[in-house]
């Protein structure tokens, strides 16, 4: 089996890469990824030399280097982790996101529809429902309200994934992921953030009150689901994936503090970000029936697992803090 991973050298991309050659002998994996600010090669430089594994650098939306790459190699599946993601960068600019996230989407679609690619998964984001109040949970069904470009542009590259299984009949499912965190992670988002900035000795900006609810998920979870729908899921389906986790911005900065011996000095209120989210939570019950998965790695422990492992991997963060501050 080949599958292209697009995206391969982020956080959840690179994760789900490790984890393919780790456990899936028979599975061949073709990263395509043009390495932006969040892609870093060093996420999978244990792997350059695998002989399951070779790495296209191109963008999504490029149609040549995409056309070349179904052209040359039979592929069985493609898996689009690509995407620009981060909220406060699309509100500032918002056309980096629309041209990655859907019209590569489409470069993509197209080019497995003329190819024949038999599997396409979609990773989207709960961000595409919107804002949730203090109950009830995000299901399948619930209606797309994004409150973002970022979020917009995702909703909208989900409507054409199924539009394309409407009318072309093509093989295709998406999964909704609620917040991920884990080793790698880009350090603008906010648990790598905060704790680089513990071990810096640096405060740890807190958007407005800090009551803003998200449903967390360790990103080991997050890859094992996704393959479970790429291999299993119904196409035409969308999948919810969530760990049943919900914690507020205050209180994951509380834990953190915890465990890295702090004060709650650290923390320091910034003014809120446009259009943010008061809540998000996601109702996993699709595809712990249909597919009997469940999040294996317990919160605090994969926390703790994660401040760890940014202790022992300074010289992975540190450059890219540094030409965070340089506005690279």
């Amino acid at each position: 089996m080949r599958v292209v991973v697009t995206g391969g050298l982020g956080f959840i991309g690179s994760a789900l890469i490790r984890w393919i050659l780790d456990t899936k002998p028979d599975v061949d994996v073709i990263n395509v990824d043009c390495q932006t600010y969040a892609g870093n090669p060093a996420n999978l430089s244990s792997y350059e030399d695998h002989p399951r594994y070779r790495w296209l650098r191109a963008k999504i939306q490029d149609h040549q280097p995409i056309s070349n790459l179904f052209s040359q190699h039979a592929v069985d599946a493609i898996i689009n982790c690509a995407a620009e993601s981060h909220v406060d960068r699309s509100i500032a600019d918002p056309t980096p996101f629309i041209t990655t996230n859907v019209l590569g989407t489409e470069v993509l679609l197209h080019y497995a529809r003329v190819h024949g690619v038999r599997r396409y998964l979609q990773m989207s984001t709960d961000e595409v429902y919107g804002s949730l109040p203090a109950e009830g949970l995000f299901r399948e069904d619930s209606p797309l309200d994004p409150s973002s470009p970022y979020s917009a542009s995702k909703a909208s590259a989900d409507l054409l994934v199924l539009a394309h299984h409407r009318t072309y009949a093509q093989e295709v499912v998406v999964t909704r992921c609620s917040n991920n965190f884990g080793p790698y992670q880009y350090p603008e988002k906010l648990i790598p953030l905060f704790i680089t900035n513990g071990i810096e000795g640096r405060p740890w900006p807190l958007y407005g009150d800090g009551q803003n609810v998200r449903d967390w998920i360790f990103v080991q979870d997050h890859v094992e689901a996704v393959w479970q729908v790429l291999t299993r899921g119904s196409a035409g389906a969308v999948y919810n994936i969530g760990a049943r986790n919900e914690h507020s911005n205050r209180e994951v900065a509380a834990q953190l503090i915890s465990q890295m011996g702090l004060s709650e000095e650290v923390l320091v209120p910034v003014k809120d970000r446009l259009g943010h989210d008061r809540r998000y939570a996601i109702d996993p019950s699709r595809i712990e029936a249909e597919l009997g998965w469940r999040p294996r790695y317990p919160w605090l422990q994969a926390l703790s697992d994660t401040v760890q492992w940014y202790r022992e991997h300074q010289a992975w963060w540190q450059p890219l803090k540094a030409d965070q501050a340089k506005g690279a």
